[in-house]
């Protein structure tokens, strides 16, 4: 199956660029995506809920990101399987900026698909797959746009020396910004035109009213063998029917039959006489 496509993202090459990288961006912004866990450089295992129509169900398989070319493009390839059927999917996309500080979206995807899904139209498989790829695109927008909150990655497990067990654990020490000031913010910076070379790497001051300081991160964070990253539970909506709703109606049909039971057997007694 082919599907071919695009979509307008609001936001300037650059960001779009950094959130297509970023699992911490993509376990939020695919639709149904429910946890990555990075096996490898720009490879996750992914959990992922998805159907069409009546056929649906979770979907476990592995996702890798190839041949960048920042900022103009990258290879996606994707293979999952579950009880619906099967999924072996390689999509390219292109970036390309756009009147207005937008970003034009192109993506060319090769799919096969088996199983009870395989079954399915082609024609209605691709406009599913048209309707999800919307999706997501709108939510990366929504997301570069300040309107998601921080995804919480769980660190893969590090290793601890005995040396590092007898000191116990090591609390870096931290003052807290008196108002008004600007806080350091520490780590690798990138050199700024005209500045000396000891500068380079040094923590930069950040006023703490800077727009900067709370804005969506546009440099992806390189993830480690792994390290997991879920979706908000928040975000998952219902998964499944509550338990609540399903006794009051069995009550309520128990209650009718027991009625309709007694009335019968008045009725019955009644003609007898």
């Amino acid at each position: 199956m082919k599907v071919v496509g695009s979509a307008v993202v609001g936001v300037d090459r650059g960001r779009v660029w950094a959130a297509l990288q970023d699992p911490a961006v993509l376990v939020r912004t695919i639709p149904g995506c429910k946890r990555l866990e990075a096996t490898g450089a720009d490879t996750y295992r992914m959990t992922v809920t998805a159907g069409v129509a009546s056929i649906k169900g979770v979907y476990e398989g592995e996702v890798a990101l190839s041949d960048p070319e920042e900022p103009e493009g990258f290879t996606l390839r994707a293979r999952g399987a579950g009880a619906p059927g099967t999924v072996d999917a390689t999509v390219r996309i292109r970036l390309s900026e756009v009147d207005g500080g937008s970003t034009r979206v192109d993506y060319d995807a090769e799919a096969v698909v088996g199983g009870m899904i395989g079954g399915v139209g082609q024609r209605m498989l691709g406009s599913v797959a048209k309707k999800t790829a919307g999706e997501f695109f709108t939510a990366v927008e929504h997301h570069l746009r300040g309107g998601a909150a921080t995804v919480t990655a769980e660190p893969a497990p590090a290793e601890t020396t005995p040396a590092q067990a007898a000191a116990g654990p090591v609390v870096p020490a931290t003052t807290p910004a008196a108002p008004g000031t600007s806080a350091a913010v520490p780590g690798p910076t990138p050199a700024v035109a005209g500045a000396s070379p000891a500068t380079t790497g040094a923590a930069v001051a950040v006023p703490a009213s800077s727009p900067a300081a709370t804005s969506p991160a546009t440099t992806a964070v390189p993830a480690t063998v792994g390290q997991v990253f879920e979706r908000p539970r928040a975000e998952r909506g219902s998964s499944g029917t509550p338990v609540w709703p399903v006794l009051t109606a069995f009550g309520m049909g128990a209650g009718v039959a027991l009625g309709s039971a007694v009335i019968g057997w008045l009725l019955g007694r009644s003609g007898r006489r």
